[in-house]
């Protein structure tokens, strides 16, 4: 059995994805559906049984799914701006802290989503060395769970046993049911095609220019090839970033998807809410020698072939829930 957490989500339901071009089909999918349309992105998928994720935890502990062979952890809240910290301790640390417990205990695999949050504002690096990891400061309170769990994994000595993988700007199919935390290529494409423009934040940092400021993007299907070697690699282990290694600008993305599009680029920008102002990270670059030095070889899209590939063959399709396809690389 494989089990998912977040399994309708938008990694998720990518990785079940994955699992399934891998002839895997004995899976379990938790999450929690609610009222999004998120379930939509099960449909093409293949798997064996789905469990509410708050009845989870106890059927595992129960052992009522009998063997397990790996967790793959996706299941969080991930929004940037939830304010409630005790749900965030509760969701994104201490459930985290029982999936841990267990899979250590079985000698089930375990792959959990970390997150270049946990870098905060960028002033100590964007480096995945074990040792920089107690001095890192998030700039919110997600960013924060997630670098509570990644230092109590540490302190338990449990890193060598398990993945971490600290996700930078995830883009690509499935993301449509996460409203404002839907990628800006998504957001971009659908306001070229309303507006024929693209909005961007201005800057309010002396080092950057409007639309200069600068983010490590990374392809969905980049991630999925990358957490599938590691799903069959058990000798590897540790916190590793999962990022393209490149850091390149909202104009350069906006760029993208005009060219995607085949039209010019025309980009209007506009004032930053204030109440993000203080939180907002200029530049992020994911460092990523310590996961190339394990030998994986996944090589990473640029963020031209990514988002033609995005937009050509998914949301221009009309379908964001389509079976997702491999990568295209110009």
């Amino acid at each position: 059995m494989y089990i998912v957490t977040g399994g309708a989500g938008f990694i998720g339901s990518g990785f079940v994805w994955k699992l399934n071009s891998m002839g895997i089909e004995n899976i379990l999918i938790v999450d929690r559906l609610g009222h999004k349309e998120k379930w939509k992105n099960l449909v093409n998928l293949r798997f064996q049984n789905f469990e509410h994720k708050d009845s989870f935890l106890d059927r595992l502990e129960n052992g009522d799914f009998g063997r397990v062979e790996a967790i793959i952890h996706m299941g969080a809240c991930s929004s940037t701006t939830e304010s409630d910290a005790d749900y965030l301790m509760h969701n994104n640390f201490s459930y985290s802290q029982r999936l841990a417990r267990y899979c250590i205990s079985s000698g089930s695999r375990f792959i959990y989503a970390s997150s270049a949050a946990t870098y905060g504002d960028g002033s100590r690096g964007f480096s995945d060395d074990p040792e920089i990891m107690p001095d890192l400061q998030p700039l919110n309170m997600y960013g924060y769970s997630k670098q509570l769990f990644d230092l109590w994994m540490h302190r338990q000595n449990w890193l060598d046993r398990a993945v971490g993988l600290k996700f930078f700007n995830v883009y690509g199919p499935n993301e449509y049911h996460k409203e404002d935390m839907q990628s800006v290529v998504r957001k971009a494409y659908f306001q070229v095609k309303q507006t024929g423009r693209v909005r961007l934040f201005k800057s309010y940092h002396p080092d950057y220019r409007h639309g200069e400021q600068k983010r490590d993007f990374i392809y969905l299907k980049d991630c999925l090839e990358a957490m599938a070697w590691l799903l069959e690699h058990q000798e590897v282990n540790g916190v590793f970033n999962l990022g393209s290694g490149r850091a390149e600008s909202w104009n350069d993305l906006a760029g993208a998807v005009f060219k995607a599009l085949g039209r010019e680029t025309d980009i209007e920008y506009i004032d930053m809410p204030e109440e993000i102002r203080p939180k907002y990270q200029y530049f992020t670059r994911a460092r990523m020698h310590r996961l190339e030095a394990t030998g994986c070889p996944v090589r990473f899209s640029s963020l031209e072939e990514g988002v033609h590939d995005y937009i050509l063959n998914h949301l221009e399709q009309d379908d964001p829930y389509l079976s997702l396809r491999p990568v295209e690389h110009q």
